[in-house]
């Protein structure tokens, strides 16, 4: 493929917010677009008038600038219906678009027909035999046409970007219905146009789309329109190879923002990674992963989403962050109270910046000891080493608790957690009992002793 301009789009529905399913064609587009020197149009698909909502659209646009995926152009289909119906009543004009009166119970009547016999379920056309007056009979019974697109049976051919060369047979396919019987119209119509109009040259979506993408092609040609350049992405798997689940795929990128507080170059890096002959590695700067994109790199089998993969990349991303570029976020979260020889102590111990919180809970309170054998944590107290204290005090100190009580194992260590986290499980020791300090861990041991 060569560097020369070109314009994608990311066209989201807003009926809901963001998630990992739908964000990784957002940031594959993007990419695109900026490798080779193109634009990238934001276009919000809310002609369903019902489903959208205003939320959903600032959602949206909030998440791709926090993704750092900013957009040249914007657009919503809700702002262009008088385009739609000039170009329809040209389709009516020209007879690539006809009236259906079936209702959808005959409709699913036929299907079934055709699949008992071994047969795709391909639409028959009988709405084109039907006469003036049949038609009319239809309007006095009260029904209302929905509208099809007449496909030429043809060959329908293109080279992928992904999937190498396409071929379908117009013959074989249905004729899309492109107009509900409330006169709205379908998504596959107004994409079509708006892609036309917009000037998009790169059409880059999921391979359950290629069917779509065949239709969309007649259409194109039908209101003079330029083919565009298409890429269909494999879609992707969980980690066992099957569909992937509603759990993972709607991971949501405002819950990764604020509850995970996940860095955005993790969900970055691993979503243009994802399913492509590049290792899966974190990449702090957007600009290398422009520079290694190619569609060259992607693979046609399935990609597997693993989400503890992102936890993976985000650790890595903590573990390379200096003070200095993590300060402000600290300050938003409340924790401006953490210096920088706090956050390099417990930096290489972080997964997710939230982590952060509990460590700083625990190493500074509130924290209520549970002592379970008061003479046990008296004479651990009695034995804590001199400050200042470093990151060797712990084993120092543990193995003068090992030496006068005999204790091991668990019973040695456990009771110490306790006392001093109030919790079984947390922060590692070593590294926190610099942080709590002598007088602190000496107050824990004998606040119930």
């Amino acid at each position: 493929m060569t560097q020369t301009p070109i314009k994608t789009r990311f066209a989201p529905s807003p009926t809901g917010k963001l998630h990992v399913g739908n964000v990784r064609t957002a940031v594959i587009t993007w990419l695109a677009a900026r490798k080779f020197g193109g634009s990238y149009l934001l276009r919000l698909d809310d002609t369903d008038v019902e489903r959208s909502k205003e939320e959903y659209a600032v959602s949206i646009q909030r998440d791709l600038k926090w993704l750092g995926l900013e957009w040249d152009e914007f657009a919503r289909q809700q702002d262009r219906r008088e385009r739609y119906d000039e170009l329809i009543q040209k389709l009516k004009e020209d007879g690539r678009l006809y009236a259906c009166y079936e209702t959808p119970e005959e409709l699913s009547l036929k299907r079934k027909s055709l699949l008992s016999r071994g047969l795709p379920p391909i639409y028959d056309r009988a709405a084109l035999e039907l006469t003036e007056a049949q038609k009319a009979q239809y309007e006095k019974e009260g029904r209302k046409p929905h509208w099809r697109f007449l496909l030429k049976a043809e060959l329908i051919e293109w080279q992928d970007l992904v999937r190498g060369d396409v071929k379908f047979h117009g013959k074989d396919l249905a004729d899309p219905v492109l107009i509900r019987e409330d006169g709205s119209p379908l998504y596959h119509l107004c994409s079509v146009i708006d892609d036309m109009d917009f000037g998009v040259t790169h059409i880059i979506r999921g391979e359950d789309h290629v069917t779509n993408t065949a239709t969309h092609l007649q259409m194109f040609e039908a209101l003079g329109g330029t083919l565009p350049t298409c890429a269909h992405l494999a879609l992707i798997s969980d980690a066992e190879g099957g569909k992937l689940s509603k759990r993972l795929g709607s991971l949501g990128i405002e819950t990764l923002r604020e509850e995970e507080k996940l860095d955005p170059m993790a969900i970055l890096s691993y979503l243009a990674l994802l399913g492509t002959s590049l290792p899966i590695e974190a990449v702090k700067d957007r600009q290398n992963l422009i520079d290694s994109f190619d569609f060259s790199h992607f693979s046609r089998s399935s990609a597997k989403f693993d989400a503890e993969e992102l936890y993976r990349l985000n650790t890595k991303l903590l573990h390379e962050t200096s003070f200095s570029e993590i300060s402000g976020k600290l300050a938003d979260m409340g924790l401006g109270n953490i210096d920088e020889t706090f956050w390099l102590a417990v930096r290489p111990n972080l997964v997710k910046l939230e982590d952060l919180r509990e460590w700083w809970r625990v190493a500074n309170g509130p924290v209520t000891p549970e002592i379970d054998d008061a003479e046990f944590a008296s004479t651990a107290a009695e034995l804590l080493p001199p400050a200042p204290w470093d990151g060797e005090t712990w084993n120092v100190w543990i193995a003068a608790v090992k030496e006068r009580t005999g204790r091991k194992g668990k019973e040695l260590f456990m009771p110490i957690r306790k006392a001093l986290t109030g919790m079984e499980h947390g922060p590692e020791l070593p590294v926190l009992l610099p942080l709590i300090g002598r007088d602190e861990t000496a107050a824990r041991l004998k606040k119930r002793a």
